[in-house]
């Protein structure tokens, strides 16, 4: 099937399911069930969609401020400037692999960036007031490991914030998915604290992406509601749903999730 066929199917399916009544409020759904286990971390402030960025922007405008910063997995160090335009003197260290194919393309002089084996992570226990992670827990072998490193390395009352895959095919080199429940157990054995998950881009639009090639006309959705959110959205409105449980909805389809972690003070 050519791809433009493919392209005309898939708008097809959008347009019918569009046209369908979403899962009554009464039923028990992935979010009802979702509600025992997550409750405590699913905010209830809004339900917008976001990404790894909305963690940045809070964490680096409160008081007071991560002054050392560890983008672990940091490929060419795009983030550099996204810190820094909260704080031009933030001290931010990238660390990624040395096979990683991000990490050989060409960086910028002015941060600082090291390779390391994947396994430890190469600085002092209690280096950093921030762990940024974005996309990378699911290419990790072994992410109790990985995450009991970072609670090594964070100060306390530190954050992790970042994002992983949930419901997203197979793409470079990943070993997960992470439902949100096996996420928090996770953070939980590594001695970190969830203190609040939030919904990316909808699993179908991501897999559907992933089945089209990546065109550039899904890249609006990395900025905008995609479109299961969009329909949540609705639901949302039609049965006067929570806050909470629209966002608990959504995490249950969600392609990605976005995480705000802590070490214990």
């Amino acid at each position: 099937m050519a791809r433009r066929e493919i392209r005309s199917a898939a708008a097809r399916l959008v347009h019918r399911l569009q046209g369908r009544s979403p899962i009554a409020a009464s039923g028990r759904g992935p979010d009802s069930a979702l509600t025992e286990v997550l409750g405590p971390y699913v905010p209830s402030d809004h339900s917008r969609q976001i990404n790894a960025g909305y963690y940045i922007d809070r964490l680096m405008t409160a008081t007071p401020r991560p002054e050392r910063v560890l983008d672990l997995g940091c490929g060419d160090g795009g983030t550099v400037d996204d810190f820094r335009r909260h704080h031009p003197d933030v001290d931010w260290v990238g660390v990624d692999i040395d096979d990683s194919q991000a990490a050989h393309l060409e960086r910028r002089s002015d941060a600082t960036f090291v390779i390391y084996d994947g396994l430890v992570v190469p600085f002092p226990d209690e280096s950093f007031d921030l762990v940024f992670s974005r996309q990378v827990l699911e290419h990790v072998p072994d992410p109790l490991g990985h995450l009991r490193q970072i609670q090594r390395v964070l100060r306390p009352g530190g954050a992790l914030i970042g994002s992983t895959s949930q419901l997203e095919p197979y793409h470079a080199r990943s070993y997960w998915n992470y439902t949100v429940f096996g996420f928090v157990s996770l953070c939980t054995d590594a001695g970190l604290v969830v203190e609040e998950i939030r919904p990316g881009l909808d699993g179908i639009t991501l897999t559907m992406r992933s089945f089209l090639g990546r065109p550039p006309e899904f890249s609006r959705w990395w900025r905008d509601e995609s479109p299961l959110n969009e329909m949540i959205d609705d639901w949302g409105r039609q049965t006067r749903a929570s806050v909470a449980r629209i966002n608990l909805r959504k995490l249950a389809f969600a392609g990605q999730f976005v995480f705000l972690v802590r070490r214990p003070a």
